[in-house]
């Protein structure tokens, strides 16, 4: 798939035409010229010398003349050596081309020079800090070549590829030694003793409300002569009035054994989250088949969609985007990025090995997207733009030979008659 389409800008060729007019003109007055002192030159000596003027000028101004189209074409049509040198070397000229670009501007040592030269971290605190001040047709340009561009991309295609993304990258987060570093540094601190009392608390309620299921369960397990004195509903009652003591013990006993017992688990716990294989096994494969759950994808797919939409009105509406307290936060960092040195040297040295780490992988495509742009262009079309674009100079050219030609045929002429 094509992603650009690169075309031959074209080039103003009314000043190109009217120079290479002028010079032919130039030409047919000497040859004029010629043709007329010839036919009067005994009518006068100094005649002579127009004429060899002319003559020499005549033959300086049709020697340049070939030579600047040669560089073109065949002179008259006729397929003479070594001419037409464009048209015919055109995929010589597109890889000498390319082989300068990488030599002399796409290699990692000239593009690392060329950023310690850029302060990118200022650039971008200035804007930030004072957008108002900016260029605004570069923003608005810059804004609406942005929005065009999110609109341009394959929706579908781009959000797979940016939800994908996502979900790798949470496949590829190593929970287990996370949530166990969390869970220690929480016992640590103290954090988790509202986390047991809240279970305490949630088991006493749940114990309150089902207490007719423990029942039921005894009766259910209680022979016939405990059922016929009522004996099992004293048992059930015990067990219930057992459990809520136990848990209103623990609720009020920071120390109870069984909140000890708990803690030691948790502690178990996080040592095993953080170096257990096993037990990080066990955990990353939850982490896989909650990414994998439905709800999920479509909580990714969510924050896809909401960036996206963020990023189109941002960009539809750069003031906007910058004003607020998102606007007031990216002034902040202009300031922050302006008065911090050590933060500009840190950017500064991402965007330079940014830019270097670019030229080093993608380089080779842009001098290869280059040498083919130029093989697949059309030789006559290059040709003749090459020449209005640089045809004002040429056509100077042979104006120069034609006049420089009749200086020196004069100066020839004028040394043989003193002779």
């Amino acid at each position: 798939m094509k992603l650009f389409r690169f075309d031959p800008a074209p080039v103003p060729v009314n000043g190109a035409r009217r120079m290479r007019a002028i010079a032919t003109g130039v030409l047919i007055v000497m040859a004029l010229t010629f043709a007329i002192s010839r036919s009067f030159a005994h009518v006068h000596p100094a005649i002579g010398y127009v004429q060899a003027f002319a003559e020499a000028a005549m033959v300086g101004g049709l020697a340049d003349w070939f030579a600047v189209t040669a560089l073109f074409r065949h002179p008259l049509g006729l397929p003479i050596p070594h001419t037409a040198i464009i048209p015919r070397n055109k995929d010589r000229i597109g890889d000498t081309l390319a082989a300068f670009l990488r030599d002399n501007f796409l290699t990692s040592a000239v593009v690392a020079r060329r950023m310690r030269r850029v302060d990118v971290a200022s650039a971008a605190g200035r804007f930030l800090s004072q957008p108002a001040a900016g260029d605004g047709r570069l923003r608005q340009g810059a804004s609406r070549l942005a929005a065009n561009l999110l609109e341009a991309l394959d929706e579908e295609r781009l959000g797979g590829m940016v939800k994908g993304a996502i979900a790798q990258r949470l496949r590829a987060l190593n929970i287990g030694p996370l949530v166990g570093q969390a869970l220690e540094a929480a016992m640590r601190d103290g954090r988790h003793a509202p986390v047991l009392d809240g279970i305490v608390r949630w088991a006493g309620r749940t114990l309150e409300a089902n207490d007719h299921l423990i029942r039921e369960m005894v009766h259910a397990r209680a022979g016939k002569v405990l059922r016929w004195t009522g004996l099992d509903e004293n048992v059930a009652n015990a067990i219930i009035s057992g459990l809520q003591k136990l848990l209103d013990d623990m609720a009020e006993d920071p120390g109870h054994p069984l909140r000890a017992k708990a803690e030691e688990g948790l502690q178990k716990l996080a040592f095993d989250l953080q170096f257990d294989p096993d037990m990080q096994a066990r955990v990353a494969k939850i982490r896989d088949e909650i990414v994998e759950n439905p709800a999920m994808q479509r909580w990714i797919g969510g924050l896809w969609e909401q960036g996206r939409a963020g990023l189109l009105r941002a960009a539809r509406d750069p003031s906007g985007a910058m004003a607020g307290r998102f606007g007031e936060a990216l002034r902040q960092l202009g300031g922050t990025l302006q008065d911090d040195g050590q933060l500009r040297a840190v950017l500064n040295r991402f965007a330079r090995r940014t830019a270097v780490g670019a030229t080093a992988a993608y380089g080779d495509n842009i001098v290869k997207l280059v040498s083919e742009t130029v093989r697949g262009w059309d030789a006559i079309t290059v040709t003749s733009r090459l020449e209005n674009a640089v045809g004002r100079d040429l056509q100077y050219i042979r104006i120069n030979g034609t006049l420089v030609g009749g200086l020196v045929g004069l100066a020839l002429h004028a040394v043989d008659t003193l002779l």
